[in-house]
């Protein structure tokens, strides 16, 4: 589910970014991604990339599922606490189906 960040250029402030990114999204993703010098880090773009196309998703279907399912959906904002772990840990984040889409658009 996730690869190891080999290169040495990631930073303790880099790894704390990219977690805030989604633990607090997606507002933390935007103001990382107009920070000029927070986006030109591949790192953090990365992550906050990931983390804003899955913070907008989760906004949009976790209210759904959650009304479907009596509010037990809801939990599935746990998931972000262990992604922002893992960007913590300095590895990339692997999220099926948007880290391909996030790659096929360009974007990192």
């Amino acid at each position: 589910m996730s690869e190891q960040f080999g290169t040495p250029e990631v930073s303790s402030d880099d790894k704390l970014w990219a977690a805030l990114a989604y633990v607090f999204s997606p507002l933390i993703p935007v103001i990382l991604l107009l920070m000029e010098e927070k986006k030109n880090r591949p790192f953090i773009r990365f992550h906050a990339v990931q983390s804003l196309a899955i913070g907008v998703v989760l906004i949009i279907a976790v209210p759904i599922i959650a009304t479907l399912t009596l509010g037990c959906g809801s939990i599935l904002w746990f998931i972000m606490f262990y992604w922002a772990y893992k960007a913590y840990q300095g590895e990339m984040v692997r999220i099926p189906v948007v880290t391909d889409f996030i790659k096929s658009q360009g974007w990192v």
